[in-house]
């Protein structure tokens, strides 16, 4: 395998594994809205809650539903940062390896220049 078909390999790795990041905040998403939707269904007095985190202890832990709103917040905001950081980094690393990609590719074009310039012509 040459160094040019191994940075290809890895540019459509990087590609594939920033498609992922961007599902895992899709995905982070959701579950974000989704929670939001039930702390706002579930919850008889708003006012006791500051966005989705309760400030009023003791009425939290005794409605199961509020949990699950808060358990739902929680894990979407982690997916949805940890998607965001993930497509990032993907994207960096795609990027460099196309850039890699780029400089050998000149660097064997120009290998093969000299190569036909060098060959004497019979005649």
């Amino acid at each position: 395998m040459s160094l040019r078909d191994y940075l290809h390999e890895k540019a459509e790795e990087s590609r594939h594994n920033e498609t992922i990041g961007y599902l895992i905040a899709i995905i982070g998403s959701i579950f974000m809205i989704g929670g939001i939707l039930e702390t706002l269904i579930a919850v008889e007095k708003p006012h006791s809650w500051f966005l989705f985190f309760p400030y009023n202890s003791e009425k939290f832990m005794g409605d199961p539903y509020s949990l699950l709103g808060l358990s739902l917040d929680l894990v979407g905001l982690v997916l949805l940062a940890l998607g965001i950081i993930l497509c990032v980094h993907y994207a960096l690393e795609r990027a460099w390896y196309m850039n890699e990609l780029r400089k050998t590719q000149s660097a064997e074009e120009e290998k093969m220049f000299k190569r036909k310039r060098k060959k004497p012509k019979i005649k």
